[in-house]
C-alpha cells in the first residue's frame, strides 16, 4: 500500500509533469524542471521515476489502456467482429485520436527504439499482428511492424507540423490497410 505522502508526491509530480509536456512538449522538459514544478526534491522523483520517459508513459497509461479495452471487447470496427482491413483502419482511427490528443506524451515516452520496448507497443504489435494472420496476408511478423511504422510519433507531429489534418492522415492510413489486408 502507497503511503499518504507518496501517493501525494506522485500526483503533484503527474500532474506537474501532465502541464510541462503539454504547454512545452516532452522533449523540452527536463526533471529538474519536473521537480521544481511539483515542489518536490529531486530525490523524491528519482525514487519513483528513474527518467522523463518513465514519466510520460505513467501518463499515458491510462488512455492506452481505454484503447487496449475497446480493441478486446468493444463495439466493431475497432472491436471484433469486423472483418481485419475494417479493424485496421479503425485501429488506425483511434491511433490517430491518440497521437493527435497525446504526441507530446507518445513523444517523451517512445523515442528511438525505446518504442519497441513498451507494453503498449507490444500490444499494438500483437493486435495487428493478429489482424495480418487473420486476413491470411504472407510474412505476418514483418508485415506488423510495418503496418505500426506510420504510427511513430515523431512522423506523426512532422505530418501535423508539414500541414496534414488528422482526417487527410486517418485517410491515408486507412488506404493502406484496405491495400494491406484485403
Amino acid at each position: 500500500m502507497e503511503r499518504a505522502d507518496a501517493a501525494r508526491n506522485r500526483a503533484r509530480i503527474l500532474e506537474a509533469a501532465a502541464a510541462l509536456f503539454a504547454a512545452e512538449g516532452a522533449p523540452n522538459v527536463t526533471m529538474d524542471d519536473i521537480a521544481r514544478a511539483a515542489g518536490v526534491g529531486r530525490g523524491t522523483l528519482y525514487r519513483r521515476y528513474p527518467d522523463r520517459a518513465s514519466i510520460a508513459l505513467a501518463l499515458l497509461d491510462e488512455h492506452e489502456r481505454v484503447l487496449q479495452e475497446k480493441l478486446l471487447r468493444g463495439e466493431p470496427p475497432l472491436g471484433p467482429g469486423a472483418p481485419p482491413a475494417e479493424r485496421l483502419a479503425a485501429f488506425y482511427s483511434a491511433m490517430v485520436e491518440l497521437l493527435e490528443d497525446h504526441a507530446h506524451l507518445v513523444l517523451g515516452a517512445e523515442t528511438g527504439r525505446s518504442r519497441f520496448e513498451t507494453g503498449a507497443y507490444g500490444f499494438w504489435r500483437a493486435h495487428v499482428h493478429a489482424l495480418v494472420t487473420a486476413a491470411g496476408t504472407p510474412a505476418p511478423d514483418a508485415l506488423a511492424d510495418t503496418l505500426l511504422a506510420p504510427l511513430a510519433p515523431d512522423l506523426y507531429t512532422y505530418q501535423r507540423d508539414r500541414g496534414l489534418t488528422p482526417d487527410r492522415i486517418t485517410a491515408a492510413l486507412t488506404h493502406l490497410a484496405k491495400a494491406a489486408l484485403s
